[in-house]
């Protein structure tokens, strides 16, 4: 445990800190879940709508350095894939 005094506040903050990064990841995961779901469920007008709410949440995980903005990267595009070839196959 910390004894001085910035070394208590740095964990404060640190615990903070991890409690918003996991609320980010976890509703990022929620969006990009929600949109796959819906692609298997055929419900391809959905699943587009959903798209725009789950690239809100990457491209905010990924400014706020939860995740690398490559995996953002990544994410959008399989999402993106995911739903075209959906779209093509309805």
């Amino acid at each position: 445990m910390p004894i001085t005094s910035s070394a208590k506040k740095a964990l404060r903050a640190s615990r903070q800190k991890h409690l918003y990064n996991l609320n980010s990841k976890d509703s990022m995961q929620k969006a990009v879940k929600e949109v796959r779901k819906l692609v298997t469920e055929k419900k391809v007008k959905e699943a587009q709508s959903a798209l725009s709410l789950a690239y809100k949440a990457i491209d905010k995980s990924a400014k706020n350095n939860v995740i690398n903005k490559n995996t953002a990267s990544r994410y959008k595009s399989r999402l993106s894939a995911l739903v075209r070839k959906a779209k093509t196959t309805k």
